[in-house]
């Protein structure tokens, strides 16, 4: 089992930035991928940035390319996603997840563990 844990939401003016974290506890030893995903109020969820436990490869939907960075520090076993000139319909819950096999895949159905998420508003 994997415990994740979100933080780093909240409010911030459109252009603004801020920066989640999810803390992994647990079997994070057999993690090969860690993501970000989000869900906006009655839209699916939805990819937005992964990475590669080791060897730093990083893969991003395109609405997020060049505005955010997703980062690792495996010491503290925690996933960071850097979110820059955040714009009003970049609102909505981002959640992490922990994939047990390699490929840095967009597909929510291959995660196999989900952190409770945290919210971030972008106001116009």
């Amino acid at each position: 089992q994997v415990q994740l844990v979100e933080s780093g939401g909240g409010l911030v003016q459109a252009g603004g930035s801020l920066r989640l974290s999810c803390a992994a506890s647990g079997r994070t030893f057999s993690t090969f991928t860690m993501g970000w995903f989000r869900q906006a109020p009655g839209k699916e969820r939805e990819f937005v940035a992964a990475t590669s436990w080791t060897g730093g490869r990083t893969y991003y939907a395109d609405s997020v390319k060049g505005r955010f960075t997703i980062s690792r520090d495996n010491a503290k076993n925690t996933v960071y996603l850097q979110m820059n000139s955040l714009k009003p319909e970049d609102t909505a819950v981002y959640y992490c997840a922990d994939r047990r096999l390699y490929g840095l895949v967009s597909n929510v159905r291959d995660y196999d563990y989900w952190g409770q998420g945290t919210q971030v508003t972008v106001s116009s």
